[in-house]
């Protein structure tokens, strides 16, 4: 039996860190923490936290492209994004801290690719 309050913590801390998305720094705690962690469920919530990152990273790249190649057009789908990649993180936080979900279980971020 693995303790509840650690997962928690170490889960939320793997889908909290993408708050820090501007910065290297920020894929780096989901990887310190599954290969440190011998939780299956931290572990899980590790991976998905890392393939977030790498998602959201993805989406703003190619968004940031659109943003300048229409010479500010599409603006209004960077704040989509920047809604929609932060209302994530706080719906998995939720799951993860069991407020919405079962924490249990590690939390899936719909409609990403999953690399890792």
């Amino acid at each position: 039996m693995y303790d509840s309050d650690s997962r928690k913590l170490f889960s939320a801390l793997s889908h909290g860190a993408i708050f820090l998305s501007s910065t290297v720094i920020s894929i780096a705690v989901p990887i310190l923490i599954l290969f440190t962690s011998q939780d299956p469920v931290v572990k899980g919530n590790a991976k998905e936290a890392i393939n977030f990152h790498l998602n959201v990273w993805l989406c703003g790249l190619i968004i940031g492209v659109l943003v300048w190649l229409t010479f500010g057009l599409l603006l209004p789908l960077g704040g989509i994004w920047l809604v929609l990649h932060w209302g994530l993180t706080i719906w998995a936080l939720f799951h993860v801290l069991g407020v919405l979900g079962d924490s249990d279980k590690p939390f899936r971020y719909p409609f990403i690719f999953r690399v890792v």
